[in-house]
């Protein structure tokens, strides 16, 4: 088999997961709720074509063939056979049935969960929940190999090479940093004024600053779009048009704004891929923790910056019209980092925010690797908000329903959340070393800050491990201690903390 024949297999798998991609997005934006059962028909139906394109007898001919003749293959056809292979070797062996099933769950668990929302009631979207548990739970040992755990399969997902031993190491140190961060300001931080942070601005007055912003970060509006819908996320059809989406609300600007920020690094790193790559599996991020590293490090490390704020306050205050021109900076600054435990994790603050993911991974780790029954998820969910934040939710809809992820099976996702700030935090204090970036945020210069993050992380897209990526930007493996040492300072400063 030629190169040219092996890539053009590629391009038509790559037309399906764009149409897939398409159906997803449109499903939750547009898509009417009486459409659900044919959606998910039609995103089984091609699923199935996608998976069958994937590890087809063409495919298997590649693979064989180029496990003997790799210097026939160019770069980016070496970079796309390692990619394929890897797929393939999880993939192969899995029956297409359970696969087009697996799709047919997830988007009927979707309307699930919206329902549920709506009812605030998590006895709507259990028996989906559980339905989803049991075809991941029928699909895990296809996919295990030497991991220890079930939920390590799942991890290995979305982050390959991590591990339940690993992350139970990692979220003790980083829970313990933030307790520690907690205890210091209830005893000597000055509480900043958050009085003014409800007044009204509108959507269009939010929409008009930070579409604006992200352009300025980097996103390209010319490839590029952005939608409301119930839940933000991201989303690549094409390498020329990728998708960022958003709710509003317009008694706190911050879930907009700040929801825009977060899925645009998404869509800076979607559009920031080699070309080289494109119609390929390359062509994406090499781990999901990578993927949120760049989504947190603009929301969270460059948007929690005086340095940012300093630049963008007096665009925000005149896009507000008026609405915050009797608040100084300083106010508006602090405001903007104040702590306090809360319920949502979309809206948790930087602080408060990965004990959030801690709370996730402890439950799914439970409910893979232990006895947690899905009728006790939200009691479990309850007690845990309870005992590591001090509150308790008062219905499901800001307790065990907030998330979209399980009605889509994204079983393992969530550590990708707390990875990506610790990633975010020690690629910052890399990119230090060779950049000025309180200089540049005072600037609006943001092209170094994408230009670096270009070169280190996303033009590679899958061609590195998501080790290689870090310890290559970073000179050292994964550091929670960039994280702890980058919001001790943040809140010390915000909190007017002395010695």
């Amino acid at each position: 088999m030629k190169e040219k024949e092996f890539l053009t297999e590629l391009e038509e798998l790559a037309l399906l997961n764009q149409t897939l991609a398409l159906l997803d997005w449109d499903s939750q934006t547009g898509m009417p709720e009486t459409a659900a059962e044919e959606r998910g028909a039609a995103s089984g139906y091609l699923s199935g074509l996608a998976f069958e394109k994937q590890t087809s007898s063409k495919i298997k001919e590649a693979l064989d063939y180029f496990d003997h003749h790799a210097d026939e293959l160019s770069e980016v056809g070496k970079a796309a056979y390692h990619v394929v292979k890897k797929d393939y070797d999880e993939l192969h062996a899995i029956p297409k049935e359970l696969m087009v099933e697996r799709s047919r769950l997830y988007s009927e668990a979707h309307s699930a969960w919206l329902k549920a929302r709506e009812t605030k009631n998590f006895a709507d979207f259990e028996q989906a929940l559980a339905e989803n548990i049991r075809i991941t739970k029928e699909l895990i040992p296809y996919y295990k190999k030497d991991e220890a755990t079930d939920y390590d399969v799942l991890l290995n997902m979305f982050e390959p090479g991590m591990t339940t031993a690993v992350l139970d190491a990692v979220f003790a140190e980083l829970k313990e940093g933030l307790v520690k961060i907690r205890q210091v300001i209830a005893e000597k931080g000055s509480q900043p004024d958050i009085s003014f942070k409800d007044r009204k601005m509108t959507k269009n007055q939010q929409k008009y600053f930070v579409k604006n912003l992200v352009a300025e970060l980097g996103f390209d509006f010319n490839r590029g779009r952005l939608d409301d819908t119930v839940h933000p996320f991201a989303t690549r059809i094409t390498r020329n048009d990728v998708r960022i989406t958003t709710r509003w609300n317009e008694q706190d600007f911050t879930m907009g704004i700040f929801g825009v920020i977060h899925e645009s690094g998404h869509g800076i790193y979607e559009q920031s891929i080699a070309e080289k790559y494109n119609m390929t599996p390359v062509y994406d991020a090499p781990s999901m923790g990578i993927h949120e590293s760049q989504s947190l490090f603009y929301e969270i490390i460059i948007g929690s910056k005086r340095s940012f704020w300093k630049k963008q306050y007096p665009v925000f205050q005149a896009a507000a019209n008026g609405t915050f021109d009797d608040i100084d900076f300083e106010t508006f600054y602090r405001s903007l980092k104040a702590t306090a435990a809360s319920l949502i994790r979309i809206e948790a603050d930087s602080l408060t925010y990965p004990l959030h993911i801690i709370i996730r991974y402890e439950l799914e780790k439970a409910l893979f690797n232990d006895d947690l029954a899905v009728a006790d998820l939200p009691k479990a969910w309850n007690d845990k908000y309870e005992e590591y934040l001090g509150i308790r939710p008062e219905n499901d809809l800001v307790g065990v329903l907030q998330d979209v992820h399980w009605s889509g099976g994204m079983f393992g996702y969530f550590p990708s959340y707390a990875l990506g700030y610790m990633y975010a935090a020690q690629l910052l204090h890399s990119i230090e070393k060779n950049l000025a970036v309180d200089t540049l945020l005072e600037q609006g210069d943001y092209a170094p800050i994408k230009a670096w993050l270009t070169e280190h992380i996303h033009q590679f897209g899958r061609s590195k491990t998501p080790s290689e990526l870090i310890e290559a930007a970073t000179g050292e493996t994964l550091n929670p201690q960039y994280l702890l040492t980058y919001l001790t300072d943040l809140y010390e400063d915000v909190y007017q903390i002395k010695g």
